[in-house]
């Protein structure tokens, strides 16, 4: 073979590598699309996961499928994900918990940065610590009496270690200095269903589920977890200003597609989720449910993440919180 033959093959392998990504997503979805929560049923991410889907099988014209594969604290459905092929018909709804993860359960399968591609962060909203009638408390700072006159004597649940739920508790007891008794649960609905039927006396569930419990008298509000209250329950005092002054946590949502996913693909469902944020009638429906819009590109998102995996390891530090 010639030398210009040879350039030419070389000249026409490089136009054809540089035209194969934009084709990948122009192409893109060409079969149902998976999007597993690693969460049980009911929780913010299944809830806000689907309306994604939703969404996105509209705009894309393909299927986007929720599949709930809930257990040991995200890490079976994420790491579910992690093995999958990276051609973005596999895709993790995310949340807090994974970066927290990163520092509190060292021996997982999988490593949050290095197997998983950031595609586009959802939406952050408040928690709401709430209290089962018989804690004997009508607001926090009685709450807090009680759990000192009985030190682990008291209970929280959460849906698992490393949940936004979990260390929110732990925050609380570090920074409350009380002790109080992690009772670690496989999915939200079963912490929340031990909380209302007087098993465990305390949580902090997601305010945009947890409202209406309170409305309707089957729990106590102690408070809300962001640093001003929230719209959804404006007459509930956060627990920054109800007796634990600074304290705060939220809880936060993403996607995330398993590493080497195609650039193109990444940004083309980045711009997609993007587009379903902006729409007027989300926006509204959000708001009304306390969940805040984060539009960000995926290097930012990126950032973002390694950034609150560095916060989230200083907090299981000082809080002493254990993976039960």
């Amino acid at each position: 073979m010639s030398n210009r033959m040879r350039a030419l093959f070389a000249v026409a392998a490089v136009f054809l590598a540089s035209a194969a990504l934009p084709a990948k997503a122009q192409h893109y979805p060409m079969k149902p699309v998976r999007m597993i929560v690693p969460f049980g049923a009911g929780g913010p991410a299944d809830v806000f996961g689907r309306i994604i889907a939703q969404h996105l099988s509209e705009q894309l014209k393909q299927s986007f499928v929720i599949e709930n594969r809930p257990g040991a604290g995200a890490v079976i459905g994420t790491d579910a994900v992690a093995k999958s092929a990276p051609d973005g018909y596999t895709l993790l709804v995310m949340s807090n918990t994974h970066t927290t993860n990163e520092s509190l359960l060292p021996t997982r399968p999988y490593q949050l940065m290095r197997d998983f591609a950031a595609v586009a962060p959802i939406n952050s909203s408040d928690l709401l610590m709430v209290a089962h009638p018989s804690a004997g408390a009508k607001t926090l700072k009685e709450f807090i009496a009680v759990a000192k006159a009985k030190p682990g004597q008291l209970n929280y649940a959460s849906s698992g270690p490393g949940t936004p739920y979990h260390m929110a508790g732990e925050l609380f007891k570090a920074m409350s200095e009380t002790n109080i008794v992690h009772v670690p649960h496989k999915s939200s609905g079963d912490m929340r269903s031990s909380v209302i039927g007087g098993h465990v006396q305390m949580m902090f569930d997601a305010i945009t589920v947890m409202a209406q419990g309170v409305r309707s008298g089957q729990l106590i509000g102690l408070g809300t977890t962001g640093t001003t209250r929230s719209t959804v329950m404006p007459e509930m005092p956060t627990v920054a200003e109800a007796g634990v002054p600074g304290y705060e946590a939220t809880i936060w949502l993403g996607l995330m597609a398993p590493a080497a996913t195609p650039k193109p693909i990444v940004d083309l469902l980045n711009a997609e989720v993007i587009k379903i944020m902006s729409r007027a009638d989300v926006k509204e429906a959000w708001a009304k449910q306390g969940a805040v819009p984060m539009p960000m590109s995926p290097p930012e998102f990126d950032k973002y993440l390694r950034a609150d995996i560095e916060k989230w390891a200083h907090v299981v530090k000082v809080s002493g919180a254990k993976a039960e």
